[in-house]
């Protein structure tokens, strides 16, 4: 997926990265997490800017939530 480096990444976009990162490389919810942290995040939860972070936080929860 193809992001800008500046805008806020909703919840919504989040949930549907991870599940797709999940689907696709057969991962569990804790080693899609560490997969977007290395290669989306490059290692750096402010790289979207703190707001985004929040976001893909918050779209970990909805997901053990199974939401």
């Amino acid at each position: 997926m193809t992001v800008n480096n500046g805008g806020n990444l909703s919840i919504e976009y989040f949930i549907s990265y991870l599940k797709l990162v999940m689907e696709a490389r057969s991962y569990s919810l804790e080693e899609a997490k560490t997969f977007m942290f290395i290669n989306f995040f490059k290692k750096n939860n402010d790289t979207y800017g703190k707001e985004s972070h929040i976001k893909f936080m918050q779209a970990i929860e909805r997901i053990k939530e199974g939401n």
